[in-house]
């Protein structure tokens, strides 16, 4: 299910250009936070919850509408979306997997924005919410001059997140066997992906486990 309100909001504000660089975010939000104990992704770092951190910071660095897939039954996950004024997507049924919800993303971009071949999409997992502004906007000014079909930053030798992909990939994203990962389509022949070394290693951080949560709280001192 869409959230009709929401997405009028977010086209008001920061909807995507017509041109082939154009950029929107996915960013799957239906996991369990089973590691955790507890919902991740409302967890409050610094002066606002996890999921509201990474939001925020996306339409700052140059990305257009950002579509966060969400469980039905998770509503407070919900409002701080929309508050940030991301487009929701809430299917039906609960996705199981990552794959899933960016499936339903995707299908969402398709059906609002009818993107062009060379436009693209960041899959940004929800729980990196320590992304600096820094890495966002060179990750958004290497995609506006290169041809590559996928962009990844790299930090100290490791590929992180956002990985932004050619829209003109997506249907090998519907085409993948059951239980096959997104990163299968980087491991085609012939296929061009560039890498940007950043500077960054929040590209790299994620938030899994009640230890982790306490390093990132010490980032912000508290």
């Amino acid at each position: 299910m869409l959230d009709n309100q929401t997405n009028k909001k977010h086209m008001n504000t920061s909807s995507c250009s017509a041109g082939e660089q154009s950029l929107s975010a996915v960013i799957p939000a239906a996991g369990l936070s089973r590691r955790m104990g507890r919902p991740k992704l409302l967890l409050p770092l610094g002066d606002q919850p996890v999921l509201a951190r990474l939001l925020n910071g996306l339409p700052q660095a140059g990305f257009g509408r950002c579509v966060v897939v969400i469980r039905a039954e998770d509503n407070e996950l919900q409002d701080v979306a929309r508050g940030c004024g991301a487009t929701v997507v809430c299917p039906e049924v609960d996705p199981p997997d990552m794959r899933t919800s960016v499936e339903h993303a995707l299908k969402c971009l398709e059906q609002e924005d009818s993107p062009h071949p060379g436009a693209g999409w960041a899959l940004v997992p929800a729980d990196h919410p320590v992304l600096d502004h820094q890495p966002l906007e060179q990750l958004v000014a290497c995609w506006g001059e290169c041809d590559a079909d996928i962009l990844a930053p790299v930090y100290q030798g490791r590929r992180g997140h956002p990985t932004i992909f050619r829209w003109s990939l997506v249907p090998e994203v519907f085409a993948l066997p059951p239980e096959t990962g997104l990163n299968q389509l980087m491991k085609q022949p012939g296929r061009r992906i560039r890498e940007l070394p950043v500077d960054s290693p929040g590209v790299l951080t994620d938030l899994d486990t009640p230890e982790d949560y306490q390093r990132l709280r010490a980032l912000f001192g508290e």
